[in-house]
């Protein structure tokens, strides 16, 4: 992986972290179409470029992230967690499998956005404004709805907004506690790679100078895409993204069936 096709993929991660569209998927056919070769590091430097765009989050909300009288906060963030790091620990092999098949991330793509096209009308009574309000079972089952994200092609923006609405919280309360449950997620996500993986890096200095890239444009990008999508939820909803998610999808298929190939 050279230093450009880093950033390609960093700005590709930045952009889509926190937008309902699958970051992962985007990144996976990023690397294909610029015929990145999948490889042990590249697999590891998709996942851990998203501390970069999670760190965003705790600038933009730093007030909220570290004022510790909200102790219940915490705790909340900890019971929506959960079910993705248990799920994620054990399935993450056959993840990975199905993570290399550009077909099941392009048909998740399409069918996830089928979901969003009626979202807005499935979940449009709102009693919970803020994430403070709602009780650590509710955390619990938003966390289960994270669980959808671990699937090659479903968003865990999308997931765990939609869990939170599932729940009864506005479309920008649901956003903004799926911003934060992404902070433990991702960290847990980024140590387990970088701990199975830490020969990649050790081995290689270059690796090392190529994550730190990744994750500073990520970081960036993210801080600009975060502002953009809140102000596109509360106006549109998700309606947008639905249709965004199918013409990409079907693109796609259509680029797979037509004989090309997006696997390297």
């Amino acid at each position: 992986m050279s230093i450009f096709e880093a950033v390609v993929i960093a700005i590709v991660e930045g952009l889509t972290e926190f937008i309902p569209v699958s970051s992962t998927g985007h990144m996976i056919i990023a690397s294909a179409i610029m015929g990145i070769n999948k490889d042990e590091f590249t697999k590891l430097f998709e996942v851990c470029i998203q501390l970069g765009a999670i760190l965003a989050v705790v600038v933009l909300y730093w007030k909220k992230f570290f004022d510790f009288s909200r102790f219940q906060f915490y705790i909340r963030l900890i019971f929506a967690v959960l079910p993705a790091l248990i799920l994620g620990y054990l399935l993450g092999d056959y993840i990975d499998a199905a993570l290399e098949n550009p077909m099941v991330v392009a048909v998740m793509l399409v069918l996830g956005g089928v979901v969003l096209l009626f979202v807005d009308k499935w979940f449009n009574k709102p009693e919970i404004d803020s994430e403070e309000k709602i009780s650590y079972f509710q955390a619990i089952r938003i966390g289960l709805f994270q669980c959808l994200a671990l699937l090659p092609g479903v968003s865990r923006s999308a997931a765990t907004i939609i869990g939170g609405m599932q729940q009864k919280m506005t479309r920008s309360a649901a956003a903004e506690f799926s911003f934060f449950l992404a902070v433990p997620t991702m960290a847990a996500a980024t140590g387990y790679k970088i701990l199975k993986g830490h020969e990649l890096l050790t081995a290689n200095p270059e690796n090392w100078k190529l994550l730190a890239i990744g994750n500073a444009v990520a970081f960036v990008v993210a801080m600009l895409a975060i502002k953009f999508f809140i102000g596109t939820l509360k106006k549109y909803g998700f309606k947008m993204w639905g249709y965004y998610r199918i013409v990409v999808g079907l693109a796609i298929i259509a680029i797979l069936l037509a004989g090309y190939s997006l696997e390297v």
